[in-house]
């Protein structure tokens, strides 16, 4: 009997090659049958783990978020316990939520693919919203760490800073998916961003 781990690393594989034909095709392409060509596994195999293409849209998405908002967990945590400077720490953590390489840029067009559907589907836009408040409050804590350290000016609004980061950061991952990765400095453009909130001079 097989283990649960190659059940959780068979819905992954599945996952994975939904999300590529996703990215690649858009969310039309991603029927089963393609899936399943694109998995190497076979349809029954799909089915078996998925009822129909919304179980799997739905699983797909939670699969996607998760690895994006543990990423910036992971980098905020690291930076923090490496006495990096927060806005460096936000700034390495950000830039991986933009397309400027093929796996990133893959990522990209999951997540807006995905949110698209989340428009109108309930049990998507639940996901959306539960994965956009965790990135939230990482970015959050992290504006709250710069309070601490000096590096954000006392009484500033955390959430609303974190909001207003946030923003810039998917406005940039708009730009650099439509006019490409070597268009312009995205880096440097984040980091400005990043410093209009991150204004302080921190005491260390």
């Amino acid at each position: 009997m097989p283990r649960v781990a190659d059940h959780d690393q068979r819905r992954a594989q599945v996952a994975r090659a939904f999300q590529r034909l996703l990215a690649a095709e858009g969310f039309a392409a991603a029927s089963f049958s393609r899936v399943a060509a694109e998995a190497g596994v076979s349809v029954g195999l799909i089915q078996h783990y998925f009822s129909g293409k919304d179980v799997l849209l739905h699983f797909a998405y939670e699969d996607a978020v998760a690895r994006m908002s543990e990423r910036v967990r992971v980098n905020v945590h690291d930076g923090g316990t490496a006495d990096l400077p927060v806005a460096e720490v936000l700034l390495d953590t950000l830039v991986e939520l933009l397309p400027l390489d093929a796996e990133r840029d893959v990522e990209y067009r999951v997540r807006q693919g995905l949110q698209a559907q989340a428009l109108h589907h309930a049990g998507l836009a639940e996901v959306a919203r539960r994965a956009g408040g965790e990135i939230l409050a990482h970015v959050t804590a992290a504006v709250e760490d710069g309070v601490a350290r000096g590096e954000v000016e006392p009484g500033v609004d955390a959430a609303l800073a974190a909001r207003v980061v946030l923003a810039a950061t998917q406005g940039l991952a708009d730009q650099v998916s439509l006019s490409g990765a070597g268009s312009f400095p995205a880096r440097e453009a984040l980091r400005r961003a990043i410093a209009s909130v991150f204004t302080g001079s921190a005491d260390r």
